[in-house]
């Protein structure tokens, strides 16, 4: 063994001594168990006092020392900015009005500070009232939706079950409810949540069904599972949001005074970048979910040009039109606008 290993097998030693001793343990004492001086246990001592909690205890004018808890808990304790950085997410998420997430969080985050002692919670406190007070999660506008913790856990208990889920749903608010069955697939979560379901002996694909929307679920007394090979992921990439339709091959020609942003931006998860000679960026990909896509791109302005398909061509033209409607009559067209729908023409 080399001398710099001898060394850290010496202070590994000295650290499991201090973790198992029930009384403590004196520098002479350390000294002796690992065979060096009175000094060199001293300086390794001090090593140790920076990565544990070494607690220090009198007993007939001498000192001894031990480590607290078990070593499990000195690299599982969550530090003062995780803690934080989960109560920022906590507030974004209620914030939004994503109760399912926020109150899910909100239950970990409870229990993660049940499980400090006083001395922990002594400890983490000043640092962890730093960053609490000036730590945000961003709240965006988009649409708020209350679901019951209930219905959460009635579709979780389905899944774990292997059993369908039935309840009443309105596709829209102004419909009629009507009765549901279908097999839970899976739960996706973003500015809204969402059942993925498949009613059972169909050939049709699963769809979301929005949990907010959702009356009265129950368990199914019919079974009902996603397949071995069901790959959600995989089901979330053949669409470029919510709306599910026929999948097109996009391309997206970024022009070279964007194109620094847009090696920053993630359009798609399994997109492709294909520098051109210009400087100008072509964006790759396959999905569906062409509206919101083109709602997506208003974000980009003149920087881009949908290069095909034609339906999100078509699409894009017919959202700029519609969106030229939002100005008071007497309202010029600006330039801008103008030269970002003559870009969408074929």
């Amino acid at each position: 063994m080399t001398d710099r290993m001898a060394k850290l097998d010496r202070l590994l030693a000295l650290v499991h001594a201090l973790s198992e001793s029930s009384e403590g343990l004196t520098l002479d004492e350390m000294a002796e168990t690992l065979g060096v001086n009175r000094r060199t246990a001293e300086r390794m001592r001090n090593i140790i006092a920076r990565h544990f909690d070494l607690e220090e205890v009198s007993e007939d004018r001498r000192k001894r020392f031990f480590i607290r808890d078990s070593l499990r808990r000195v690299y599982t304790r969550p530090t003062a900015a995780e803690v934080a950085a989960l109560q920022a997410e906590v507030d974004g998420r209620r914030g939004a009005g994503q109760t399912v997430r926020g109150d899910q969080l909100a239950s970990l985050l409870s229990k993660v500070k049940g499980a400090f002692d006083d001395r922990e919670k002594r400890r983490i406190d000043p640092d962890l009232e730093a960053l609490t007070r000036l730590q945000r999660t961003m709240v965006t506008a988009g649409p708020v939706a209350t679901v019951p913790p209930e219905t959460v856990a009635i579709v979780q208990a389905a899944i774990l079950s292997g059993c369908c889920i039935e309840f009443s749903y309105a596709a829209v608010q102004q419909q009629e409810p009507r009765w549901r069955r279908v097999i839970p697939f899976g739960i996706v979560h973003g500015p809204l949540s969402y059942l993925v379901g498949k009613m059972p002996d169909r050939e049709n694909d699963p769809v979301y069904y929005r949990l907010d929307r959702m009356v009265e679920p129950r368990l199914s007394e019919k079974l009902g599972c996603a397949p071995d090979d069901w790959d959600i992921d995989a089901w979330l990439a053949d669409s470029f949001a919510v709306w599910r339709d026929e999948k097109q091959d996009v391309v997206l020609r970024v022009h070279a005074s964007a194109a620094a942003r847009a090696h920053e931006w993630r359009f798609h998860r399994y997109q492709q970048i294909e520098a051109l000679e210009n400087g100008d960026l072509l964006i790759r990909f396959t999905s569906g979910g062409m509206r919101e896509l083109a709602e997506h791109l208003f974000t980009w302005g003149n920087e881009l040009v949908i290069e095909q398909p034609t339906a999100l061509i078509e699409l894009m033209r017919q959202r700029i039109i519609a969106a030229l409607t939002m100005l008071p009559e007497q309202t010029t067209q600006p330039e801008t606008t103008t030269f970002v729908a003559h870009s969408m023409q074929d």
